[in-house]
């Protein structure tokens, strides 16, 4: 029962189909001059006009202004980690991207527009919101996260909509009309660059 706002971005659960979801994963670089915001587990990412990965910060309430990818062009997935090197010359395998890292980092991303992800809405959910859209709450930034943890903070909205938007939802994974549900969603469409015919 989810009675607690305990959100965590989006966590991969299986296939929109029912088949597992086995883990791939697509491997991108992130600027080696550094990105100026944290990238936490569970966030959703873009391919930047640079070429680089860098941290969506729309809110998916629509699928023009407001697209994860910016002005209709799609996300690229979700971040799940990176790795490294540090100062020491050490690799490191991180749950997140620490804010202004620099040299090569490659991240990994769950780019599949087929996987479903769970995720916490930020209010109740009841039965009817099965088959509606939702999108984040709030937009993503380097503080919706945790340093700690390296997972994401960020909670999908309560408030659906039968308007294009970043997600739908296919299921529940607490009961329905839990004080914050947890529901399992995926990429609309528009939303995910690869299945969108707009480029960068």
């Amino acid at each position: 029962m989810a009675s607690t706002a305990s959100p965590y971005g989006l966590r991969a659960v299986n296939r929109v189909d029912g088949m597992p979801y086995a883990g791939a994963t697509q491997t991108f670089l992130i600027n080696p001059a550094g990105t100026g915001t944290n990238i936490f587990y569970g966030s959703v990412v873009l391919i930047d006009a640079d070429g680089y990965i860098a941290l969506s910060t729309a809110t998916g309430a629509d699928i023009t202004t407001n697209n994860l990818g910016g002005n209709g062009v799609g996300a690229i997935g979700v971040f799940v980690g990176c790795t490294y090197v540090n100062a020491q010359g050490q690799t490191i395998f991180s749950q997140y991207y620490p804010s202004g890292t620099t040299g090569v980092v490659t991240a990994k991303v769950i780019t599949d527009p087929n996987v479903v992800f769970q995720g916490q809405l930020d209010g109740s959910g009841a039965q009817t919101v099965l088959g509606n859209n939702t999108f984040f709450a709030a937009v993503q930034s380097t503080s919706t996260g945790s340093t700690q943890t390296g997972n994401s903070t960020s909670a999908l909205e309560s408030t659906v909509q039968t308007a294009a938007a970043a997600f739908r939802i296919v299921g529940f994974a607490s009961t329905p009309g839990d004080a914050y549900t947890d529901v399992l969603v995926k990429f609309n469409p528009s939303a995910h660059s690869y299945l969108n015919n707009v480029g960068l």
